[in-house]
């Protein structure tokens, strides 16, 4: 696997407040892993935010940065706490208290991937859980610490843009009697971890675009969101979740037929987001 715990994207020049960031696209599978689970390779790739990194990847061209998982969640989960252990999954933890999503088995380290299906067939043990903690989850994390720090340092406000996506049949049944399901789905914990100018402009964004846009549900926002949204001390997150089925084939793991145009899109919609942080800028002082 590659030593490096993610991709960093940097502009030539920062321009922008944004940071851009894909905890969940990750794409290197360890074949010590691979050999562990109980799943084939494409089973194994379900939980993966596929190709999200590749569709905001044009981000450093409007003046903003990339941050980019290189471990999939199925490994690590970098939207997760880093005490979200899995007692039923790591051996040696005792009866401490755990999150409720690790209780179901979707903590730090996975026990199960998309629809439940458990990924080993037994547990790992402590040591092996702090390790991949030590080489991959801290070290992101103090990096995007670092690229939120900079950003308040040179404009005064960071915005924070988590990049994700949502299986098809998450959001089949959002919506009203009076329209389809979104497409994209905005989360800001209710509007605790982002001034509300700076959500409204994000949905503006997509919205300008042409696609439909709803906020908080199903999806609110995770660690992520909870643990760096403080708009208060001038950080903001906005989590946004996109529908897998606009620019993939969610079976085979692979970009379908629209999957240019759709990155084509995006990246009007990634400079739209970029010129948020641009025109940010001036009022974090105000």
């Amino acid at each position: 696997m590659n030593s490096k715990p993610f991709r960093l994207l940097t502009p030539d020049v920062r321009t922008s407040n944004v940071v851009f960031a894909s905890p969940h696209s990750g794409r290197e599978y360890p074949e010590s892993f691979l050999q562990l689970s109980r799943l084939d390779r494409l089973a194994i790739r379900s939980s993966e935010d596929a190709f999200v990194d590749l569709l905001f990847g044009d981000a450093p061209s409007f003046g903003a940065p990339l941050l980019a998982a290189a471990a999939p969640r199925a490994f690590v989960d970098l939207n997760r706490s880093a005490n979200e252990l899995d007692a039923a999954l790591i051996a040696g933890m005792g009866e401490g208290a755990s999150s409720p999503r690790a209780t179901a088995g979707l903590g730090v380290i996975p026990r199960v991937v998309a629809n439940g299906h458990a990924i080993y067939p037994g547990r790992i043990t402590l040591r092996e859980a702090h390790i991949r903690l030590d080489q991959f989850w801290h070290p992101y994390h103090n990096r995007l610490q670092t690229l939120l720090d900079d950003a308040r340092e040179q404009f005064g406000e960071a915005i924070l843009i988590d990049c994700h996506s949502m299986p098809h049949a998450a959001i089949e049944s959002v919506g009203c009697k009076w329209g389809p399901h979104p497409e994209i789905v905005l989360g800001d914990r209710f509007g605790t971890a982002a001034r509300q100018m700076i959500v409204e402009r994000v949905e503006a964004a997509f919205s300008s675009a042409g696609l439909r846009v709803a906020r908080n549900t199903p999806f609110a926002g995770a660690y992520t969101a909870q643990h760096y949204g403080r708009p208060a001390n001038g950080q903001n997150v906005v989590q946004v979740e996109i529908d897998r089925s606009l620019y993939m084939d969610e079976r085979r793991v692979a970009p379908n037929s629209r999957f240019m145009e759709f990155r084509a899109l995006m990246r009007e919609v990634t400079a739209e987001l970029a010129r948020i942080g641009q025109m940010d800028a001036p009022l974090a002082a105000e």
